[in-house]
């Protein structure tokens, strides 16, 4: 097409004057030299590219580093790429993992009710506390670490687990090394590059330099083998896991918090699908003896709630925690809190307060069993087809192998063949390739 394109420009603005020609002079007095005309043909120049103005500010060398984009927003692409290609398909997205249920009435009534209290002289407020409403933040202690020895004072409320990595690695700053899970949330990652925690991107091995990638694989249950793992600053872990669908056993994240304490090191704990957990596994890092001195736990309700759009989490640092020189990790927190942030929408803590009711409650855990069967309806297509299929039981993802295939290809030939959209598993880390994530979060018909 492009091709097309370009030749029929050039054809509409090419010209031929056709001679040899002669022009006669008249007997006048004064002759006129005559010339021989040849033919002159001309033909569209590319007009001079103007040279944008450019400041003298250095970009960013860590930012530099990233390679491509951001997982899900290249997924987008390829989606609308798609939808160009075949304009009339019915593209079903089981690849990022957005909700697609609606938010339980009990908990839009708060936020309705909050939001119309705005609009009288009684019921409004401005800024609040930039740590989360009081009463948020009781709720939040009260419902999931309850008899764990977290206070209320422990927990920050935030606009979602995702900007608090972030702000998380403000806190640890350049010069502390980093561990993550393999495969693991791109956020983790990515965030650590941008903060010039890493080195360059080592393209045959398809890691970043200076991060300790821990391999969880079918071969170790999805645990990695602590026992090869280098000591770092700081341990990234997510259970269930964000990809693989896997939980870990009290067992399993003791063996983490012993040798986060013999290395002196911190845990970043991402319970984020906490609430999807089917077996008898800890749904805190809390629950284990001697994590609070060594852990800090993200949460949120996006997955509970449906709250992707509302933006509503929480963070834990417990004030056991403490830097080597022993101040407190949780006051450097709540400095950055305080400089970079305003504390969570006054109307989404409502919506979060509701969440924790008895009500609330009961219709965030008819939410996730909804997504739960989902899980199953996948599984077991997938099984059916003789693919060996992971996680799911535990987390709203199930993890599908394809030995031998690149994950890219494998997402691509779903999405031509079927229209169905997943997530290649080589965009979590070196060790997802040859999976794809399916995610259950989609309406049960195009389950």
């Amino acid at each position: 097409m492009a091709q097309s394109l370009s030749t029929s420009m050039i054809s509409s603005s090419s010209c031929a004057f056709l001679a040899p020609t002669k022009l006669d002079s008249r007997p006048q007095s004064v002759s006129l030299q005559v010339k021989r005309v040849g033919v002159c043909q001309c033909v569209a120049t590319p007009q001079e590219e103007k040279i944008a103005f450019k400041t003298m500010v250095s970009r960013n060398a860590n930012i530099a580093k990233l390679q491509a984009g951001y997982l899900f927003p290249e997924i987008a692409r390829r989606k609308g790429a798609h939808l160009l290609k075949y304009p009339d398909a019915q593209v079903i997205s089981l690849g990022i993992g957005d909700t697609t249920e609606p938010i339980p009435e009990v908990i839009t009534s708060a936020m309705e009710k909050r939001a119309h209290e705005l609009s009288t002289q009684e019921g409004y407020s401005g800024y609040g506390a930039e740590q989360g409403e009081k009463p948020l933040r009781a709720a939040i202690a009260s419902t999931f670490y309850r008899d764990l020895g977290i206070e209320e004072n422990d927990i920050f409320v935030s606009d979602g687990a995702k900007c608090d990595i972030s702000r998380l690695q403000v806190v640890f700053g350049s010069n502390v090394t980093m561990a993550v899970q393999d495969p693991s949330y791109p956020a983790y990652v990515d965030s650590s590059v941008i903060m010039g925690q890493t080195g360059q991107f080592q393209k045959d091995v398809e890691k970043y330099g200076n991060i300790e990638y821990m391999k969880c694989s079918p071969d170790n249950g999805f645990f990695p083998d602590l026992s090869t793992v280098a000591r770092t600053d700081i341990i990234f872990f997510c259970s269930p896991n964000n990809p693989t669908g896997a939980a870990a056993t009290r067992e399993q994240l003791t063996q983490l918090v012993q040798f986060a304490k013999s290395n002196g090191s911190i845990i970043v704990y991402d319970s984020a699908y906490a609430m999807y957990m089917s077996d008898d596994n800890p749904r805190s890092i809390f629950e284990i003896p001697g994590a609070k001195e060594v852990a800090i736990e993200t949460s949120s309700f996006s997955k509970y709630a449906g709250f992707t759009g509302v933006r509503l989490g929480w963070t834990v640092i417990p004030k056991e925690l403490l830097f080597s020189d022993g101040f407190p990790v949780a006051r450097d927190f709540n400095r950055i809190v305080c400089t970079c942030f305003n504390g969570a929408s006054n109307i989404s803590q409502a919506g979060g307060l509701a969440c924790l009711t008895p009500e609330g409650l009961g219709a965030m855990r008819q939410v996730i069993g909804f997504y739960k069967e989902n899980t199953d309806i996948i599984t077991e297509t997938f099984s059916s087809l003789g693919f060996k299929v992971y996680g799911g039981k535990n987390a709203p993802y199930v993890w599908v192998h394809f030995p031998g295939q690149s994950s890219w290809d494998v997402f691509s030939e779903i999405l031509e063949k079927t229209h169905v959209v997943t997530t290649p598993g080589s965009g979590f880390g070196p060790a997802g390739e040859g999976f794809v994530r399916v995610s259950a979060f989609g309406h049960r018909q195009n389950i």
